[in-house]
């Protein structure tokens, strides 16, 4: 089942030709993620949008009720994927070459673990942004409202 829908995956992406990753930029652990998954190998073309920018993706995102500071997310073929979705997508579609890679695919590659692991890495990430001393995406919002 999980090689069909590997299967699946990839012929969408070879039709559409690209994918979309919004993700936090102030963030080193999502910003070393996105540097180091090996996604253009597998899947073409990837655009990266920093969360924290007027990207017209990032308006529809937060304009759709996506909490960003939750979950980064992926838009494939019209369909956005966010939080533990984001990250089993991304994991079965990143190349197998890589030590991190190969990790990723293995921590992530059942939904059900993805949905466990997923809210500590969360957590992991707001943490180091209050150490760091950065807001999270919604208060950069909620500071442009004032």
């Amino acid at each position: 089942m999980a090689a069909a829908k590997d299967a699946e995956i990839a012929a969408n992406q070879a039709a559409r030709g690209g994918i979309d990753i919004v993700y936090d930029g102030e963030c080193p652990f999502c910003s070393a993620y996105v540097r180091m998954v090996r996604l253009r190998d597998a899947v073409g073309p990837v655009r990266l949008i920093d969360a924290r920018s007027d990207d017209p993706l990032v308006q529809e995102l937060k304009a759709a009720g996506y909490d960003l500071d939750e979950g980064m997310a992926v838009r494939l073929d019209g369909r956005i994927y966010h939080g533990d979705e984001c990250m089993h997508l991304l994991a079965m579609m990143t190349t197998r070459s890589g030590l991190f890679n190969r990790a990723l695919r293995v921590a992530f590659r059942s939904e059900r673990a993805a949905r466990i692991l997923y809210p500590p890495l969360v957590l992991g990430r707001n943490t180091t942004l209050r150490l760091l001393g950065r807001s999270k995406i919604g208060a950069d919002a909620s500071a442009e409202v004032r």
